[in-house]
């Protein structure tokens, strides 16, 4: 319990400014379309929590498994598409169905060599989310859940191969 190696030293700064910066486009994107999109003012159903997460992953660790595009894409979707299964077809308390979205969700990803840790977020959007996440049913996998992805994707794709470091280039691998 008492750990075996020091922590690791701070990043270059150079690294810490991709980081950012792709971070800044890519929530801002994503928060342009929800403003864009007729929706609720105070309705957020673009700006899904679990894309913060993959924000992270995408620009502060484009090299690592979790941040591929197989892994990007699939897990959110899937997890997406777990959630909204578990949500229509068992009536539960939501306790219980947030767990159940959650845990199926890794099952999924593991299957599918997806996992995304801020795909387990997604599924448990799918259960806890508003109304119009409800109401749109599978289409919350696809409208934002995709959409937001792929925009997401699009800047990361960009501003990680921006770099000259070649340890920030993106994709390490496409399937």
């Amino acid at each position: 319990m008492k750990g075996f190696e020091k922590a690791p030293p701070r990043q270059a700064f150079s690294k810490i400014f991709w980081s950012w910066f792709g971070a800044l486009l890519g929530i801002y994107a994503i928060a342009i379309l929800n403003a864009k999109i007729d929706i609720e003012r105070f309705d957020t159903l673009f700006l899904v929590g679990s894309f913060g997460a993959s924000a992270v992953l995408i620009f502060a660790a484009p090299q690592a498994d979790f941040s591929q595009p197989r892994n990007f894409l699939g897990g959110h979707v899937l997890s997406a598409l777990v959630g909204i299964t578990v949500y229509k077809f068992l009536h539960l308390d939501i306790e219980i169905l947030s767990a159940i979205a959650v845990s199926l969700s890794i099952v999924v990803m593991h299957l599918t060599r997806t996992l995304h840790p801020p795909g387990g977020a997604t599924a448990l959007v799918a259960i806890v989310g508003s109304a119009q996440t409800h109401e749109l049913g599978y289409l919350f996998a696809f409208y934002p859940i995709l959409l937001d992805s792929f925009v997401m994707f699009g800047i990361a794709l960009i501003i990680n191969n921006l770099s000259h470091n070649p340890k920030r280039h993106y994709p390490r691998y496409w399937i």
